[in-house]
């Protein structure tokens, strides 16, 4: 089953990743890809058994042995951040039993490749599609066919449509990030001055929430903080918000300040930072990896990086999509992941929790 899928993700056009070559399941198959009983009921064992309670316990077996296709689609492959959560669910393809996860998008963050790659999943009759939406709108459409189809929906890193999502995973509440990142950049700024915004794209949703709220926070919080012009767009790509960068220190030559979200937009702005010694002038801070950011935090051209594990996600996003496709209902409050601590549960929201804070003091303790 699992060289099957394999092979079918593999001749995705757009697909130039490397899947996982896990170890398969020790379970016998049959041509359906579900595994065999592990033992047959006695003639005797039958009688004792009321026929009801023997078929119930039948298809609970059935279910627990059965080998769920999850597909874990990112924005695009190949950037570093979702490079690392790929790590996380290739980790769960190997570790949760009943699992065949594959990482797979797009090479470039573009909503119209996600849908067609979407349309070939369909087709393939995959269990599961946790994406994280490039455009919510443009998938929507897509998104339903695949419901329509009998998949299961999952949002991960960044939002889909809530009315075709079966369970959102969220990687941190996006008010506390938001205010974190406007405190972060006070604190290296200072309470007054002109900042400007570095975002994904205007459909980035995730983006756009933590925009909403950091920029309701500054006006109640933060009076005196400027923002200079419109979120600028940098399309995930380091080498766009370097010149974008370049560009707003040239237009707004009082600029104090920077908040930069989508991780390559922080290191490209840290970048023109540095190349213009500028650390002393402009503050920045966002959301990196901190294997990327770390020259530029020792530097001073970053700040302060905001993150969480991109491998902690991927391997969540994988564990809860095998629970909803077991049929479980996840109830509010508190839910352990078995080897990756405490999620909270809220309706069909699930939160990671609060932010990792990197600066140039503990950077180096880390690695991802």
């Amino acid at each position: 089953m699992k060289k099957r899928l394999l092979a079918m993700v593999l001749s995705l056009s757009m697909c130039v990743c490397a899947l996982s070559g896990c170890a398969g399941k020790n379970e016998e198959k049959t041509p359906d890809g579900t595994a065999k009983a592990a033992a047959e009921t006695t003639a005797e064992k039958k009688e004792e058994t009321p026929a009801a309670e023997t078929k119930a316990e039948s298809e609970e077996s059935a279910q627990s042995a059965k080998e769920y296709n999850i597909v874990v689609m990112p924005k695009a492959v190949g950037l570093t951040y979702f490079e690392a959560a790929r790590a996380g669910v290739e980790k769960a393809d190997k570790e949760i039993d009943g699992v065949n996860a594959v990482f797979t998008g797009p090479t470039v963050a573009d909503a119209a490749e996600q849908v067609k790659m979407i349309q070939d999943l369909i087709s393939q009759g995959v269990d599961a599609i946790c994406v994280s939406a490039n455009d919510a709108d443009s998938l929507t459409p897509v998104l339903k066919q695949a419901k329509e189809a009998g998949i299961k929906i999952l949002d991960w890193d960044s939002p889909a449509d809530p009315s075709v999502v079966d369970l959102s995973v969220k990687e941190i509440d996006y008010k506390t990030y938001a205010e974190a990142n406007w405190d972060a950049l006070v604190e290296s700024m200072g309470e007054e001055g002109e900042y400007a915004i570095l975002t994904s794209t205007l459909t980035a949703g995730t983006c756009n929430e933590w925009i909403k709220f950091g920029s309701d926070y500054a006006a109640e919080k933060y009076p005196g903080l400027k923002l200079v012009t419109d979120p600028v767009c940098t399309n995930e790509s380091v080498q766009e918000a370097y010149t974008k960068t370049l560009d707003l220190i040239t237009t707004y030559p009082d600029l104090k300040g920077i908040i930069g979200f989508s991780s390559p937009a922080p290191i490209g702005a840290g970048q023109a930072i540095s190349e213009k010694g500028l650390q002393d002038s402009i503050a920045l801070v966002g959301s990196a990896m901190p294997n990327d950011a770390r020259t530029y935090l020792h530097d001073g051209s970053i700040d302060t990086v905001l993150l969480w594990d991109p491998a902690r996600l991927g391997y969540i996003t994988v564990y809860l999509a095998k629970e909803i496709l077991d049929g479980k209902t996840l109830k509010d409050g508190d839910m352990e992941v078995p080897g990756f601590g405490t999620v909270t549960i809220q309706g069909n929201h699930v939160i990671m929790g609060a932010p990792s804070i990197f600066t140039d003091e503990n950077v180096d303790d880390f690695n991802f």
